[in-house]
């Protein structure tokens, strides 16, 4: 791999580098090209295989496809695909789509939008008449790659971009889309040029790898966003106005006080984002928020509301129509929502790239300052979040672990092989699937089992000869790749709608509808409280209620991992002062880990006040090197500072113990 964060280009000389149609669009959209465009515009032009890792808001979209456009412009070749765009998030599209038109009507060329949620009429021109830029998702790109007549324009694909890498890599999902790029290269003859983009990546060698495949170069040019970050950690305190708020709120003081501090913020700043690490987190302050004041011009946005609800307050806080957003992950990448002064974290982040990404939304220009206040509730949350803010400072983004030889992933691309070749060789097989870095040691073994496990499913034949046919059945095949084109774990869904005015309000998840999905039953969504009426199908007919009471639905796939050198360096602070605190040096402490996380005195007095209790009762406390065993009259719990996978572990590893001890 190639680092080339220092390439020596100014700007004047990427701009002599385009043809003068591209020249006057860059000169009348932006007046100037930003340091990850000057840096990234030459090497594509060369036709290289690039990562590019910049703060959010610095142009990286543009970065990729300028160049790609000035290409085609240049040969005067706009017939059938050129560029496949692929983004993790449907929403993403939407947003994309209207910068990437603004660049291809100016020079001829057409784009398209393909995902699940796209129309029949659509998907049929599609097929007849090729946008010269399409826009799709990894699971639509499994469709696309069996398609009889996209098939045939994705052949002329010249240059793929990942959106969001990092967001890919890192699951399952990338891994699929390793081996479908793979596929696409086997269908296109040629090695199209691979160029990813991303906010934020820890491993970028692995990351680069995962983007190219095996024995492709690729160039790597990051711009780091440290140099502009401002991270504050609040750990509030009620005073007289909160316990106020918290008797008309029926909420606890501190909760009020952390709401009071929120709306602080936000009425002190143009446009806010407030994250929070789950769905029900978000209804639930939203609620709060609107049983407070209804006027409050704060919003809501997540994955589980209607596209009208979410685009609506994307578009609101884009004009100024709204204040602030309470938000989850669904507004952590590029979708624009206009100019972000601050971003507010509820709860630690968990991960130190997490709260990079996501306070990398503010100070939305490449010279602005991105601004973030992590709002803690209690004294782990409020280690964690010094813990996390100080490994953003130093750069310290976590490393991204790929999934490699995932038996589920190997299964469903010899499927969707299969389909496209009607009939293959297990060794030419191999030889295409080695080429993605997930898989490059996936041996001769491995796809013989895995292609007997097909032919199982009855989905497959394999001949003696180590040749794999479609069966003479094919239902079961087509069944098979097409009922398992996602990777994330999937739950049945149900549509919540406004009965009086038939539009859609958000989605539930099968395991609450099937405790709480009773006509009369009150719940929260887009933070306001609804009565079902009566459920019809996969449908909800709701009401909207003047009271702002109900349950609050959970959803699928909630938590945010705590990585392990996170959960330590937090051990490491509970140990640093334990023994100073023996050693009678617990002021001296104080202050340097004041100095070394940025923080005041007070704020790590209030986040260590368990810690003292405990030494003051000559207690030992849980730490990076000592794990401590409490016992109360109906539990034992176990503190050990190892983040999720390790106490996850240890957690499955207790439960099987004693299981097979008391059976």
């Amino acid at each position: 791999m190639n680092n080339s964060a220092g390439f020596p280009f100014e700007e004047k000389d990427v701009l002599t580098l385009l043809a003068r149609p591209v020249r006057d669009a860059v000169l009348e959209k932006f007046g100037s090209f930003t340091e990850p465009q000057i840096k990234t515009i030459p090497r594509i032009l060369n036709r290289e295989n690039l990562l590019l890792m910049a703060p959010t808001g610095t142009g990286k979209t543009e970065a990729a496809l300028i160049p790609l456009i000035n290409r085609l412009l240049v040969k005067g070749e706009f017939e059938g695909v050129k560029i496949l765009y692929i983004t993790p998030l449907r929403a993403l599209n939407r947003d994309l789509l209207e910068r990437i038109e603004w660049w291809a009507s100016r020079f001829d060329m057409t784009v398209g939008v393909r995902h699940g949620d796209t129309g029949v009429r659509e998907r049929r021109t599609q097929s007849l008449l090729p946008p010269t830029i399409l826009i799709t998702t990894p699971e639509t790109l499994q469709i696309l790659l069996t398609a009889k007549l996209l098939r045939q324009h994705l052949k002329r694909v010249e240059a793929v971009v990942i959106d969001e890498v990092h967001e890919l890599a890192g699951d399952k999902r990338g891994s699929q889309l390793s081996i479908a790029l793979e596929r696409l290269t086997e269908l296109c003859g040629i090695d199209f040029q691979r160029i990813g983009l991303s906010a934020t990546v820890g491993s970028p060698e692995t990351i680069a790898s995962f983007l190219v495949g095996v024995d492709r170069s690729c160039s790597i040019v990051r711009v780091p966003v440290v140099k502009s970050l401002q991270i504050f950690v609040e750990f509030p305190t009620p005073v007289d106005e909160d316990f106020q708020l918290a008797e008309k709120l029926l909420v606890h003081p501190e909760v009020a006080a952390r709401m009071n501090l929120i709306r602080k913020l936000v009425e002190s700043h143009e446009s806010t984002l407030v994250f929070t690490n789950t769905r029900p987190l978000a209804e639930i302050l939203t609620n709060r928020f609107r049983a407070w004041d209804e006027s409050a011009p704060i919003g809501i946005h997540h994955g589980s509301l209607s596209k009208t609800t979410r685009i609506g307050a994307e578009q609101a806080l884009k004009t100024g129509g709204l204040s602030g957003v309470v938000c989850t992950s669904s507004l952590e990448m590029g979708i624009d929502v206009g100019r972000i002064e601050l971003c507010i974290q509820y709860n630690s982040p968990r991960e130190v790239t997490r709260l990079v990404q996501r306070v990398g939304r503010s100070g939305h220009t490449v010279s602005g300052t991105a601004k973030g206040v992590i709002i803690v509730t209690d004294s782990d949350d409020a280690l964690e979040a010094l813990v996390i803010a100080r490994r953003a400072y130093n750069d310290m983004i976590e490393q991204v672990e790929l999934f490699e030889n995932s038996y589920d992933v190997l299964a469903h691309q010899l499927a969707g092989f299969l389909i496209e070749r009607k009939q293959t060789n297990l060794d030419y097989v191999l030889r295409v699937f080695r080429r993605s870095y997930c898989f490059r040691n996936l041996s001769k073994e491995q796809l013989v089992k895995t292609a007997q496990h097909l032919e199982k499913l009855g989905a497959a034949v394999l001949n003696t000869d180590g040749t794999l046919e479609v069966p003479p059945q094919k239902t079961n095949l087509y069944n098979y790749y097409f009922n398992n084109l996602t990777m994330i774990p999937e739950e049945k869904q149900y549509l919540v709608v406004n009965e009086s005015t038939g539009e859609a309000v958000g989605i539930l998840d099968e395991e609450f509808v099937a405790e709480y999905g009773e006509p009369g039953t009150r719940f929260i969504l887009m933070g306001k409280a609804w009565e079902i009426i009566q459920t019809g199908g996969e449908r909800i007919y709701v009401a909207a209620l003047d009271s702002l009471e109900g349950a609050v639905p959970s959803w699928v796939g909630e938590e945010i991992p705590v990585p392990y050198e996170v959960a330590q360096e937090v051990g490491s602070i509970r140990r640093r002062f334990a023994e100073a605190y023996a050693n009678g040096k617990a002021e001296e402490e104080l202050s340097k880990l004041c100095t070394e996380y940025r923080t005041n005195q007070s704020l790590l007095e209030k986040a260590l006040r368990e810690v003292v209790a405990h030494l003051s009762r000559g207690l030992p406390v849980p730490s990076d090197t000592h794990v401590l065993l409490e016992e109360t009259p109906e539990y034992l719990v176990l503190h050990v500072c190892g983040g999720l996978k390790p106490n996850r572990t240890l957690a499955r590893t207790l439960a099987y113990t004693v299981s097979e001890a008391i059976g």
